[in-house]
């Protein structure tokens, strides 16, 4: 065997070597992603809301709708003595539950909100196997603003997340148009671009290394979950879905977030340029992953709230 033919086979038997070192490692990345670990419903969280909603002189209920799949999501649903018309339904991050997003309720709650917290499927209490990034969680969040729209009728329904919430919910406007408006904090601009950031995170490295030599971890982990499960993760695209949306998003992103950086909501808003023409991006500099509120709550009630109120039909007349 010459030099060349030699130099040749162990390039490629490398390059064969590593591309099967990567889809091992993009599949067992895949199943952990799918499979996030759950956290159930505590009594104390329980006793919490049951505490909110008292103190606002409110009607806590337990709900559940049926998905497409036949998963049973459950969520609280929270409706002030003193309603202003319009319902928010508010969405938590991965490996989290509805519980997560009390605070950010008893907010709206004080504003005259009726707020709505699901458990994400695969998370919590609520049913469905896999958490899948917004691929079958757009349908869901699609069957609960129906839920709101059929027994509570309100004015407008409108939508806060935070992390893996927020993506779940701005991915969710590519069929959803129930919203009035919307406001995600420290959401991922794609599936890929979060793989990207993961794998930076697990090497101490910044996303180029996702995009460059550990690529192949990412695109057969999608390729995987595709032919195993049916779902297309390259489908969950935040930054898509508002850009070809009408529905009014306001953008929150922490400049301390390491989490998740910035430049992810700032893609999404970039995206949206040529699309939809009402989307708005806050950088509070001090707030880390999702810790706008946190950081300055009279800001974020300020921006949140405000937003909600400028596209409300309520008070458009409409």
């Amino acid at each position: 065997m010459g030099r060349r033919r030699k130099f040749l086979f162990w390039i490629f038997g490398i390059a064969a070597f590593w591309l099967i070192l990567c889809a091992v490692a993009g599949v067992a990345a895949s199943e952990w992603t799918l499979h996030p670990p759950r956290l159930r419903l505590t009594n104390d969280a329980g006793e919490r809301a049951a505490a909110i909603a008292k103190s606002h002189r409110a009607i806590l209920q337990q709900v559940d709708v049926k998905a497409n799949d036949g998963a049973i999501l459950d969520a609280w649903f929270i409706a002030p003595s003193s309603w202003n018309g319009d319902a928010v339904i508010l969405l938590h991050g991965m490996a989290d539950n509805r519980a997560g997003m009390l605070g950010p309720a008893e907010m709206l709650l004080r504003d005259g909100y009726s707020v709505l917290l699901p458990d994400a499927r695969a998370h919590g209490m609520s049913g469905g196997n896999l958490a899948t990034y917004g691929f079958l969680e757009s349908v869901d969040i699609e069957r609960w603003s129906g839920w709101l729209a059929q027994n509570e009728r309100p004015h407008c329904i409108d939508g806060l997340g935070e992390s893996m919430g927020a993506a779940l919910l701005l991915n969710s406007l590519k069929i959803n148009h129930e919203f009035c408006a919307v406001a995600a904090e420290s959401s991922f601009a794609s599936f890929r671009e979060a793989s990207y950031v993961r794998i930076g995170e697990w090497f101490g490295t910044g996303p180029w290394l996702g995009r460059t030599l550990l690529r192949p971890v990412v695109e057969s982990g999608i390729l995987y979950v595709r032919f195993r499960y049916g779902i297309d993760l390259g489908q969950d695209n935040p930054a898509k879905a508002v850009a070809s949306s009408r529905t009014p998003v306001l953008l929150i992103h922490g400049l301390a977030d390491s989490n998740m950086p910035p430049y992810n909501s700032e893609q999404i808003l970039a995206a949206s340029k040529n699309g939809n023409p009402n989307v708005s991006l806050w950088e509070p500099p001090d707030a880390g992953h999702c810790g706008a509120m946190g950081s300055n709550p009279q800001e974020f009630e300020k921006r949140v709230v405000g937003w909600f109120e400028s596209h409300s039909r309520n008070k458009q007349g409409g």
